[in-house]
């Protein structure tokens, strides 16, 4: 299991991770390898010591209409009775798009749309629930598609990337309709400042967004967390406004064993944590990743102590 998305409903902590298997496809740096089928759910009512249970299969794309193949990091929200889950997954024309499926338990099953949401691309949704409104975070490059659009329309050129001194790609935020079903406007690009207020470059790749995203409050800030990629790190900034700017503050976990990591931050029970994965069980083989968990420590400042992944 890897990505983790992490939510407490009804007093519980529900894991929603993707789902690793040795598929037998070669590695290579569209993420081929990360052949993900299907979806778990996990819970339990004590992190550190408690039995965690497995809820089994929730969500499968044999079942989803518009399937084509890579069904990887998904996030889940609560609204009305209902959960929704949101996920990425390669149409048929091996496109990544985002669809939705809905359960009446935060345990599953869901049953998926019928069709993918209207105007979405890429990868790595997460759900943000903010004075009655949500918000959805997502993106990613390299094999995550991003890199494929403009002005959230597709490039006839394919895949562009900006050169190492221009600003990096943006992960998107948009608000999502009343039903969840759908993106209310037009996704906005997610600002990434240093210091000074100018914008994190492509080729800073120590602190430019990769994939990723998570968003979470603390102290009435947002905190947008995201991975480097290439450069295996967990870092955050944060800001005033769901929709950002936000300002770079530093690496949350260094890196762990395998390609990259990916994560989510959570509150249960008066402490945090940050739930991530790493290849020590499967020997650094970068496709069967296994959950982590570690507490999450501030600073008197509201800045982040840094975790050592190794």
């Amino acid at each position: 299991m890897a990505d983790p998305s992490v939510h407490v409903f009804n007093g519980r902590l529900y894991i929603y991770p993707s789902h690793d298997w040795e598929s037998g496809v070669q590695e290579n740096d569209s993420g081929d390898h990360f052949n993900m089928k299907d979806y778990h759910v996990f819970s339990t009512d004590d992190v550190e010591n408690g039995e965690i249970t497995d809820h089994g299969v929730v969500l499968d794309t044999k079942d989803i209409p518009w399937a084509g193949r890579q069904l990887w990091d998904n996030d889940v929200a609560h609204k009305n009775g209902k959960y929704y889950m949101y996920y990425p997954l390669k149409d048929q024309n091996d496109i990544f798009r985002i669809g939705v499926a809905i359960a009446d338990r935060p345990e599953g099953p869901f049953k998926p749309q019928p069709e993918p949401m209207r105007g979405s691309y890429s990868i790595d949704p997460c759900i943000l629930e903010e004075k009655g409104e949500y918000y959805m975070y997502f993106g990613g490059i390299w094999g995550g598609q991003l890199q494929r659009y403009k002005n959230n329309k597709a490039l006839e050129a394919g895949a562009t990337y900006p050169a190492d001194n221009e600003p990096a790609i943006p992960p998107r935020v948009v608000k999502l309709s009343d039903d969840m079903l759908q993106f209310a406007e037009a996704p906005k690009p997610v600002l990434i400042l240093d210091k000074d207020g100018k914008p994190i470059t492509q080729g800073d790749n120590e602190r430019r967004f990769f994939e990723a995203s998570w968003v979470h409050k603390y102290n009435d800030k947002y905190y947008f967390s995201y991975s480097t990629g290439d450069t295996h790190l967990l870092c955050y900034a944060t800001g005033d406004n769901p929709y950002g700017p936000f300002t770079y503050q530093g690496v949350i976990l260094t890196p762990v064993i395998g390609w990259t990591t990916h994560h989510s931050i959570a509150e249960f029970k008066g402490k945090w944590y940050l739930f991530h994965h790493d290849c020590v069980p499967s020997n650094g083989v970068t496709w069967l990743r296994s959950l982590k968990v570690v507490e999450l420590k501030y600073n008197q400042d509201g800045s982040i102590q840094t975790i050592q992944g190794q």
